[in-house]
């Protein structure tokens, strides 16, 4: 099979063919490896391969919805035992470190009969809206190699995008699989809290605000492999309520017509581009179009005051994380990046009683979004507030580094958050990617729509929150939107 062919199916598509016997996995499998070995060079979007384990199961005789087809893991928490991992870092890379055991989401990818042949490249430790680590440099975005693919599931989203594979696994623990999404034109869905598991190493991620699922070409694979997926395993704090029938059959029904508000408005009053306010209005057209109820309204949440909670659980959260590598693996400072350390630096001087409070505030938001579900049903958004920034734009500014290194070397670093500066250091970190963090917070599903490419053919995606659990209309109005408009085509004038 050539590229050309290979790459105008989705996952679904590509299954079928193999159960009709109209192609091989290991057919598919060697044009996803050759075309990793084409186009990564300039992508930088696969960091570790597993080309043999992946060549092996191609050739065992496999089951599930997705059986035999090219399958790539974010290199950050979707362990996969005897394949290295770096979670992005310098520090696990040099140690070659090795797990010993699959996390239960590969497990259950495995069971959807995907063949995984490669690590996705990622921030260190996931920690970051963009994917330029210094462990394996920026990842590409296919639309523009100039640009950004996003992050924290960056790889994943470029290669998906480019083509190597029809989907990928991703993590959300802060618009980490809308973020990529929406600057490479691809559907992304996080899902509720609890939807998928964390085992076997931890009962939920963040508190609950981080969540792993998929980044794909089409709605309904992002159905099919939540279908295949969801439900709690032994480590699970709670049992969420399970769809009444598949995700997947479900979206072959249009939704009931939908009342729902939208707001371009950023919750910390950075700037909104152009580009993100017409993605926006040109989804409330469509969506009138397809006979829904668009209102222009937002819940009485103070943004601001929100993502002071999610940088402080955010910052305190590296924090730990640095902490334990240190404690586990006796590694020192100089083997973490800056940021990171000034990351943790700032999270390392919450008190409890602030990290409690800040926990507190959580159910806070919780209700306030319950109520204003009461009004109305789906919540509309931009993913991004422009679309995606060029290699090198969101980096720490040279004058700073001295200052950094300087405040690290004394343990000072938290005095940067000190009065005023707390507001602005918020929006430093956010201002590209101001309203994906809500979704996080109150453990809602929400998704990326990729329905608005710029003059330039960057894409930038619509974004919907729903009331907790409901999946199910998230995906039903996704397939409707991808029918009135798809956007497969689009990637046929990703030429790389």
């Amino acid at each position: 099979m050539k590229f050309s062919e290979y790459s105008q199916y989705d996952g679904l598509g590509l299954a079928k063919l193999i159960q009709n016997k109209e192609a091989q996995a290991s057919e598919l499998l060697e044009v996803a490896i050759q075309r990793t070995q084409h186009i990564n060079p300039q992508l930088n979007a696969i960091v570790i391969k597993m080309y043999e384990q992946a060549r092996q199961r191609a050739h065992h005789n496999l089951t599930g919805p997705f059986a035999g087809v090219p399958f790539l893991l974010k290199d950050l928490h979707q362990e996969y035992a005897g394949v290295p991992t770096s979670f992005g870092s310098n520090t696990f890379k040099r140690l070659n470190y090795m797990p010993t055991q699959n996390s239960e989401m590969v497990n259950r990818w495995e069971n959807s009969g995907v063949i995984m042949f490669g690590l996705t490249n990622t921030p260190e430790f996931g920690i970051k809206g963009i994917t330029e680590p210094e462990a394996w440099g920026s990842c590409h975005n296919p639309w523009n190699l100039k640009h950004n693919s996003g992050g924290s599931s960056g790889g994943s989203a470029s290669a998906v995008a480019a083509g190597i594979v029809p989907i990928a696994g991703a993590s959300d623990g802060g618009g980490s699989i809308r973020i990529p999404a929406s600057y490479c034109g691809l559907f992304g869905l996080k899902p509720s809290r609890g939807r998928t598991p964390w085992g076997p190493n931890s009962s939920e991620a963040m508190h609950g605000a981080a969540m792993q699922h998929v980044l794909t070409k089409s709605v309904r694979d992002s159905a099919a492999m939540l279908d295949a997926t969801q439900g709690p395993d032994h480590t699970s704090l709670f049992n969420i309520q399970a769809p009444t029938q598949s995700y997947l059959e479900l979206i072959k029904k249009s939704p009931k017509p939908l009342k729902i508000a939208f707001s371009t408005e950023s919750p910390i009053g950075t700037q909104v581009s152009q580009d993100a306010i017409q993605a926006i209005q040109q989804t409330a057209k469509l969506l009138e179009s397809l006979g829904h109820q668009v209102v222009e309204a937002k819940p009485q949440i103070d943004g601001m005051a929100l993502a002071t909670d999610f940088i402080t659980t955010w910052f305190s959260q590296c924090a730990y994380t640095v902490q334990q590598f240190k404690k586990l693996y006796a590694v020192t400072d100089h083997d973490f990046e800056l940021d990171t350390l000034a990351i943790a630096g700032l999270g390392a001087k919450a008190t409890a009683l602030d990290y409690i409070h800040n926990l507190n505030n959580w159910g806070v938001y919780v209700t306030k979004m319950n109520r204003f579900f009461d009004d109305y049903d789906l919540y509309l958004l931009p993913s991004t507030a422009s679309v995606a920034p060029k290699n090198g734009e969101v980096k720490t500014p040279a004058w700073q580094i001295p200052i950094l290194k300087g405040l690290l070397k004394v343990d000072k670093v938290h005095l940067l958050a000190k009065g005023k500066l707390v507001e602005q250091l918020i929006k430093n970190n956010l201002q590209w990617v101001p309203f994906t963090q809500l979704a996080n917070i109150t453990g809602l599903p929400a998704m990326s729509v990729p329905l608005y490419w710029n003059k330039d053919n960057l894409p930038l995606g619509s974004q919907f929150i729903a009331p907790f659990g409901g999946e199910d209309i998230l995906l039903q109005l996704a397939a409707q939107l991808e029918q009135a408009q798809p956007w497969m085509p689009k990637y046929q004038e990703i030429h790389i």
